[in-house]
C-alpha cells in the first residue's frame, strides 16, 4: 500500500510562516500543493496501483485527482484516513458542499458532517488509524492500493513524518 500526503494547502503555507493557527477550514490547495500532486501523479503512473481511498478533505480530493486522472481510476472517499481534528484545516466541508465541488465522486459512503465536532483524543485517533490497517492489511490485494492522506495519519500508520506531496510505502 502506498500513502501520498496531500500536496501543500493554505494553511501548511501560513501556519509554517507563522507558527499560528490562520483560522482556514478545508483549505485548498496552493499553487505548490497543486505542483506537488502534479508530480506525484507523474511519479505513481509507474505503480501498479488499481485502487484509491482518499480523505474527504479537500486538499487531499485535490492531490487525488490528478493521480486518478492519469491512472484512470476512480476515487473512494473515506472519513477513515482524516486528519486527527486539532486545528482549524480539520473542518471539513459537508458533503452537499464537496457534492458540488466534486461532481463526478460517489460521495455516499459519507455522513453530511464527517469530522468530529471537538478536538479528538489521540487515543482515538490512533485506535482509528490501528483499525484502518487492520482491514487494509485483511485485503489480498492491499499493495495495488494508494491512500491519499495526511501527515498525522501518515505517522500513526508507519512512525514516519512525510512532507506535503510525498509518498511512501506501508510495511
Amino acid at each position: 500500500m502506498i500513502l501520498l500526503r496531500h500536496g501543500q494547502s493554505e494553511f501548511n503555507r501560513l501556519f509554517h510562516a507563522t507558527g499560528r493557527d490562520p483560522g482556514i477550514p478545508d483549505a485548498p490547495l496552493t499553487p505548490l500543493g497543486e505542483a506537488q500532486a502534479a508530480a506525484a501523479a507523474e511519479a505513481l503512473a509507474g505503480e501498479d496501483i488499481r485502487r484509491i481511498l482518499c480523505s474527504p478533505y479537500t486538499r487531499a480530493l485535490q492531490t487525488a485527482a490528478p493521480v486518478a486522472r492519469r491512472l484512470g481510476l476512480p476515487v473512494t472517499v473515506t472519513p477513515a484516513v482524516r486528519e486527527r481534528y486539532s486545528a482549524s484545516c480539520d473542518i471539513g466541508s459537508g458533503r452537499a458542499a464537496l457534492a458540488l465541488a466534486w461532481p463526478a465522486l460517489d460521495l455516499s459512503g459519507i455522513e453530511e458532517v464527517w469530522w468530529p465536532p471537538v478536538e479528538e483524543p489521540h487515543a482515538q485517533f490512533e485506535a482509528r488509524c490501528a483499525l484502518f490497517r487492520a482491514e487494509m492489511a485483511a485485503l489480498p490485494d492491499r499493495a495495488h492500493t494508494l491512500v491519499v492522506c495526511h501527515w498525522g495519519v501518515i505517522r500513526a500508520l508507519t512512525g514516519r513524518d512525510a512532507g506535503n506531496g510525498e509518498w511512501l510505502r506501508l510495511p
